[in-house]
């Protein structure tokens, strides 16, 4: 494992990687680092509902391929598929995030309790089409930074959005009423140099008031 620092040459560097060298395994331990450093993304009131399945076993990857439409490719080479799903419940974790704030001094219990007494009840409240929408905004934060994550790693990846919806969340043992399927993460080596794409110039996406 290959990591640097350098931020232009992560962000810069990062390609869409379809086809990737099936003999590349990353350990779990490594996984996991990347997904804690993932998780720094910011979310709305700190409840981050980002909900990660990572799917690197032969056995798993079989069962996730008739759901992966026309990305059979990255799904067969990849050393994981990383599954983001937006979790609708995700003010039940509230008092355990804020509580750990309190303990680490970011946060007196006053405090703790008098945000927790307006996010919860608001967060309830919310419509599911609505909660959909704030989970996976959240979620998506996260994604990104975990794509930026892996290529400090030396891995790269593909964002993927043409999957089946509506049946993930069941084919990997998930309540599928409470887990919005957000994105899926194809990731592991490049067997060979992704594509480097343009982009418009800012100065015509940009407009100053």
């Amino acid at each position: 494992m290959t990591k640097t620092n350098d931020f232009d040459a992560i962000m810069l560097n990062r390609r869409s990687v379809r086809e990737y060298d099936p003999n590349v395994k990353i350990p779990r331990r490594d996984m996991l680092e990347m997904i804690q450093k993932a998780t720094r993304a910011p979310s709305s009131v700190n409840l981050q509902p980002w909900r990660f399945v990572v799917v690197d076993s032969d056995e798993g990857k079989a069962n996730l391929r008739p759901l992966v439409r026309w990305n059979t490719r990255q799904n067969d080479t990849s050393a994981a598929m990383v599954l983001i799903f937006g979790d609708l419940h995700c003010f039940e974790y509230g008092e355990e995030i804020y509580a750990k704030a309190v303990a680490e001094g970011k946060l007196s219990e006053e405090e703790k309790d008098r945000q927790l007494a307006e996010i919860i009840p608001e967060y309830k409240s919310f419509p599911k089409e609505k909660m959909k929408k704030v989970v996976r905004l959240d979620s998506c934060l996260s994604a990104m930074q975990f794509m930026l994550v892996a290529r400090s790693y030396g891995y790269d990846t593909n964002p993927i959005a043409g999957f089946d919806h509506a049946e993930l969340a069941e084919r990997v043992g998930l309540d599928k009423e409470r887990y919005v399927p957000v994105l899926m993460l194809a990731i592991g080596k490049a067997l060979e140099p992704g594509e480097e794409t343009v982009r418009l110039d800012a100065a015509q996406i940009t407009t100053f008031k």
